[in-house]
């Protein structure tokens, strides 16, 4: 097997396509178990073998001093083994607090190395921070530049232009620092000749701009399309995918991510800043030697970056800290707890630090709400909830169907073009309404905002009859033309982002559903609102209104029901309670509103899961074929083990290789035969008991390392796993000993075992393979991809679909 590729203990290298193919296909790829070699637990994680003659000294070659390079490390698309992984760093543990008390150097080096993992945080912290706000900053001036350009200088967005004007509140849009494209180039800005120049520019720099990201995405780093969330919850349940957090997806997404904001497609950064986030902990898990060589403890740094991505994507640390608990994390310890919390502090702390809104907040819809809200309200907000559950639901079963017909169609092999027509159409339409053509983040603010004095936006139109204000607070009025126009441009930017949002989700560009998600519902929310403030404010004698909302009163805040409709919109997609709730009250900073949230979130949870059990990215996980074990599921029915091993009747015997019986050339003819990626080890073909496990890529490079550097190992070497050497003739080749390979333990169950333990035991311990025995003998396997085969067999799904895609 061709090892080329790969490169020790990290996410960078990538295989080829055939390479994928060839792994893809084969029957044990994701779910086979490395073994935990009882001999030589170094630090560096990496097991030797001794090989031996007759009498186990002649020819036999010491290599424990000198590691085998990639004993003990994974293919790409396969699944790592946590028991072992945490063994080891256990043994590793207990190696440096039992030197730590030989000599001060020792202790030294403990107490870094305990101390590592908080430097690794804060690292993070830094660089997801720091990206993040480059992100903003880059994303709003290019949204901008679609409309004009800063005479004083191109680099500032539209606001920034504006601030050292002197023109007055209400025309602080218009100052004269600012030009549109028709202002430049023809010298006017009104007129139906300055419209069209204006509409032709912002769509060609919006096709400019995805078309630069589309190709950008497919020439240099193809994983850095989509939201990468679906991929991050996959990797961190134990999967390699090499390179998806790579250094060149990490470089290109953050570029691509930029362009494909501005471009004005139907997507936010939210969910691939997670993607961002993770790659930043990935590359800085290569600085330390605890990390950079333990699967398993780098996906607790994993769980902590996804953390602090959420805390600077929604300015929400302790939201971020309940995401990554709630819907990323597979295996979250308390310790990963602590310290995701403290990267997603550095996140925020580092983002406020940038200030890359110019509002000392951490993201551009940050609002306050005042105004108590009364129980009657509950009503309309359970309502926003249903409309939430609704809209996830329709939402999640039309983006799968699309993007299962572009998997499987021509479709599929055309993804600039897809881009280019998605974006010309989504540009034309978004044009000629205000409320489209602005950036998403800008809309959801706009719509959150509770109209004040000084608000000139169309949503603050009303007919101002009252002759004094208590302070900021002012009473329901009659809506004016303004607030009727706007309503209709709502309601067309409604069934525009409804549409448009499922065909943008899946393209080959980088593209988060949080914002377009939290875009309908504050929509839909704020629609409600104006309609409930317009019904107080006229029949205020009603028997629900008279009670608490009385005549010249300030009773309904619109803004507060776009906020509830974003959160249960939110929640109808991702399936998000708790952390939604969180983070939707930190974006808001009022504690009273966590009732009006918790109603909606859950409303739409509930009713989204009567509809569909799948959240967006479980969905999009399945589709994918990844081999996810969804640790949230029940498995009810009640098979047995036996029903799931391999083989079944019919099927050829288990291949298995003997303790002390077989050659080189035997186990390299089985190796060449099949592609199963370990094997039992049994003492004998006729008695079939079993003694261990033993993982094909550990015999490759074995068998490989001993050839080169043992004298005497032949193809007629007899390989065994025993501690002693079988006896043969005197004229017998050298022997290679491969015990130090072998995992003495593997888990093992009996055939009666029922498939709710085994399945428990796969969930629950991250296994990737179990044998099955029978009174002692070895009967068969069950590998995790036989588990999700099955549990996709019972639910009426196509078994076959559990395959890296």
């Amino acid at each position: 097997m061709d090892q080329k590729g790969y490169r020790r203990g990290s996410f960078q290298s990538c295989t080829s396509d055939e390479d994928m193919l060839e792994i893809a296909g084969a029957s044990l790829d994701f779910s086979m178990t490395d073994d935990d070699p009882p001999l030589d637990r170094e630090m560096g994680g990496f097991s030797s073998y001794n090989g031996g003659g007759m009498n186990g000294t002649s020819t036999m070659m010491d290599f424990l001093e000198e590691p085998l390079p990639g004993v003990g490390t994974y293919e790409d698309f396969n699944t790592i083994d946590w028991v072992r992984e945490k063994s080891r760093d256990r043994d590793r543990h207990r190696e440096i607090t039992s030197r730590s008390k030989e000599s001060t150097w020792a202790l030294i080096h403990s107490v870094s190395d305990a101390f590592s993992g908080w430097l690794l945080m804060l690292l993070i912290g830094l660089l997801a921070g720091s990206l993040a706000g480059l992100i903003d900053i880059s994303a709003h001036w290019m949204t901008d530049l679609k409309e004009g350009v800063c005479l004083a200088g191109f680099w500032f967005n539209h606001e920034h232009c504006c601030w050292k004007s002197n023109t007055t509140f209400t025309d602080r849009d218009k100052c004269p620092e600012w030009e549109s494209w028709s202002q430049l180039i023809l010298g006017q800005g009104e007129g139906a000749f300055a419209y069209i120049l204006n509409y032709f520019m912002y769509v060609l720099w919006a096709l400019l701009f995805s078309l630069l990201a589309v190709l950008l995405v497919k020439g240099f780093a193809p994983y850095a399309c989509g939201s990468g969330i679906p991929e991050i919850k996959t990797i961190l349940s134990g999967f390699i995918i090499r390179g998806y957090l790579g250094k060149w997806t990490l470089i290109i997404k953050t570029i691509t991510l930029v362009l494909a904001v501005s471009s004005g497609l139907s997507l936010g950064k939210e969910g691939p800043l997670v993607h961002v986030a993770c790659c930043c902990g990935n590359i800085l898990c290569h600085l330390f030697t605890k990390y950079r060589k333990n699967e398993a403890k780098r996906r607790e740094v994993l769980s902590a970056a996804a953390a602090a991505g959420v805390s600077v994507a929604f300015g929400a640390p302790i939201g971020g800290v309940l995401f990554s608990l709630e819907e990323v994390s597979y295996y979250f310890p308390l310790k990963t707890l602590w310290r995701s919390f403290f990267a997603a502090l550095v996140a925020a702390f580092t983002l406020r630090s940038i200030n890359p809104f110019g509002n000392s907040r951490l993201v551009l819809f940050y609002v306050e709400f005042h105004m108590p809200w009364h129980l009657l309200e509950l009503v309309p907000f359970i309502l926003l909830g249903i409309f939430g559950g609704l809209w996830g639901a329709f939402f999640i079963r039309s983006n799968i169907a699309w993007c299962r017909r572009r998997k499987t169609t021509k479709l599929g092999k055309y993804p600039v073009l897809e881009v280019f027509v998605v974006t010309a159409i989504t540009a034309i339409l978004a044009f000629p309404n205000e409320y489209t053509r602005m950036s998403t983040s800008e809309l959801i603010s706009e719509l959150f905002n509770d109209c004040g004095i000084l608000d000139s936006s169309k949503l603050c139109e009303y007919v101002n009859d009252f002759n004094s204000t208590k302070g900021d607070d002012l009473p329901d009025r009659a809506a004016g033309p303004g607030v009727y126009t706007a309503m209709w441009q709502l309601a067309l930017a409604l069934v525009m982002k409804v549409f448009i949002t499922i065909f943008t989700f899946g393209m080959k560009v980088p593209s988060g559903l949080f914002i377009p998600s939290m875009a309908v519902g504050a929509i839909a929310g704020r629609l409600l609102g104006v309609a409930m403030e317009q019904l107080a404010y006229y029949h205020h004698d009603w028997t629900i209104f008279s009670g608490w909302c009385s005549q010249g009163a300030d009773c309904i805040t619109p803004g507060l029901y776009a906020m509830v409709g974003a959160a249960a919109c939110l929640g109808g997609v991702t399936r998000m309670t708790v952390s939604l709730v969180v983070i939707m009250f930190e974006l808001t900073g009022g504690l009273e509103y966590i009732v009006p949230l918790m109603a909606a979130a859950m409303t739409s949870k509930w009713v989204a899961d009567a509809i569909g059990r799948e959240g967006i990215y479980d969905a999009h996980i399945r589709l994918n074929g990844y081999p996810f074990l969804e640790a949230k599921e029940e498995f009810s029915h009640k098979t047995l083990a036996m029903d799931v091993m391999r083989p079944r009747r019919n099927d050829p015997p288990l291949t298995v290789i003997t303790q002390d019986s077989m050659t080189v050339e035997d186990v390299e003819t089985i190796i060449n035969e099949t592609t199963y990626s370990g094997y039992p080890v049994v003492v004998s073909r006729e008695s079939q008991r079993l003694v261990g496990f033993v993982l094909r890529r550990d015999l490759i490079i074995s068998i490989e390392n001993a050839r080169k550097k043992q004298d005497g190992i032949v193809s007629t070497s007899v390989i065994y796993f025993t501690d002693h050497a079988p006896p043969l003739p005197p004229s017998s080749p050298s022997m290679l000993k491969l015990r130090s390979i072998l995992d003495l333990s593997p888990f093992t169950v009996t055939d009666q075992t029922p498939m709710e333990i085994v399945v428990d035991i796969f969930r629950k311990l991250g296994l990737r393979q179990c044998l099955v025995t029978h009174n002692g003998k070895l009967l068969g396997i069950i590998t995790k991809k036989d588990v999700l085969k099955h549990i996709a067999q019972l639910a009426n799904q196509d078994p076959d679909s559990i395959l890296f895609n």
